[in-house]
């Protein structure tokens, strides 16, 4: 469950869809960038192949989230 993992979905609410919602995109676009950063640099000492995946899904959205509006 990287995507979307059910932790993310108490009360039936997707926090990634929240934010985008009620923050800036440039706020947004930091939060995945911190996600990023933070999954990258513990893969090796904390979840392994795992945390690579989850950077790369937080890598995906924010290159859709740059993208919109430009297509």
């Amino acid at each position: 469950m990287i995507e979307k993992p059910s932790y993310y979905h108490k009360g039936k609410i997707d926090v990634i869809a929240f934010a985008k919602d009620h923050y800036p995109k440039e706020q947004i676009a930091g939060f995945f960038r911190m996600n990023i950063l933070k999954y990258v640099d513990r893969y090796q000492d904390k979840n392994g192949l795992e945390d690579l995946k989850k950077a790369r899904n937080y890598l995906d959205m924010l290159i859709e989230l740059e993208g919109e509006g430009n297509a």
